[in-house]
């Protein structure tokens, strides 16, 4: 016990140690500051500043760190030094990253046309913190901009490089219930006894899905029902990714069956990995319990 406070006081010096080194060294904006840019910021910030517009449009200051941002690429003229403090806190356990606010000093307008370059300093790393987030080091950088030489601004950047939090997993949510009314509970309590019911309609003999108040072939509003045999082939489909509900696990699949009756239901598709489903493959039905109150037609698929 006695040699951990010596090797975290250790490594707390080496991340303090990287504090005044570069992080950035003769950077140069990918474009120079221009029209299309600013109009495209303007939009999406709702700024309606005429001051943004015409033969003498500045762009907006909080534009600064738009100049100097590398894209999807990993900026060529990052230095070692930040690289060698982001491996030590990863190293250590402190893997996750959040940024946590900005800063901006403005120094002098910047103007279309005008070529951006800047230095980046790493300019402190916090004491370690402890956040509902987890426990780590805020790291700080100060970018200072220049524009056709000049000073234009200074931006900081603010991260948080922690170790996460261990939480309980919560517990699983459960899946929506289906809206029962008068004209569907036949088919729910039917659900609930593990049969499928299709309406049949009285006038007419015509089948039906999903269940309605009345025939929409002869109009008659009398109705029975047939249990469903229970086989089918997958009409259509969709693979579910996004977006994501906690009572489900992405990717799935849902299908549109065709029932050997003749009418169509969807349902999950079960017991055959998503990227085997087809149109035409025979499906028959199950009966899935999720919880305590919810049970819910399923296919089971058989691929090819």
């Amino acid at each position: 016990m006695s040699g951990e406070p010596e090797i975290h006081e250790e490594f707390e010096a080496r991340l303090k140690a990287c504090a005044g080194r570069p992080a950035a060294a003769t950077g140069v904006g990918r474009d120079p500051v221009n029209e299309p840019m600013i109009r495209h910021w303007c939009e999406a910030m709702g700024d309606t500043n005429p001051a943004y517009r015409g033969p003498d449009a500045i762009a907006p200051p909080t534009m600064l760190q738009a100049w100097t941002m590398a894209g999807l690429s990993r900026r060529p003229e990052r230095a070692a030094a930040y690289d060698e403090l982001l491996t030590l806190l990863d190293a250590s356990g402190h893997e996750a990253v959040v940024a946590t606010d900005c800063e901006q000093e403005y120094l002098r307008p910047l103007r279309p046309g005008d070529r951006v370059t800047y230095d980046s300093v790493i300019e402190s790393v916090s004491e370690r913190k402890t956040t509902r987030l987890g426990t780590g080091y805020f790291v700080t950088t100060r970018t200072d901009v220049r524009a056709n030489g000049e000073p234009a601004g200074t931006h900081r950047f603010r991260i948080l490089k922690y170790a996460p939090a261990h939480r309980p997993d919560p517990p699983r949510e459960k899946r929506p219930r289906p809206v029962v009314n008068r004209d569907n509970a036949g088919f729910w309590a039917g659900v609930a006894r593990h049969e499928l019911l299709i309406q049949r309609c009285c006038g007419c003999a015509r089948l039906r899905f999903p269940w309605l108040p009345g025939c929409n072939d002869c109009g008659c509003p009398d109705w029975d029902t047939v249990a469903a045999r229970g086989t089918g082939t997958v009409y259509s489909w969709v693979v579910m990714h996004h977006p994501s509900f906690p009572a489900f696990d992405p990717p799935y699949a849902v299908g549109l069956i065709e029932l050997a009756e003749g009418v169509r239901i969807v349902g999950d598709l079960v017991g055959v990995e998503h990227e085997r489903v087809r149109i035409g493959m025979p499906v028959r039905l199950e009966f899935r319990r999720f919880d305590e109150e919810l049970v819910l037609p399923v296919f089971r698929g058989v691929a090819p």
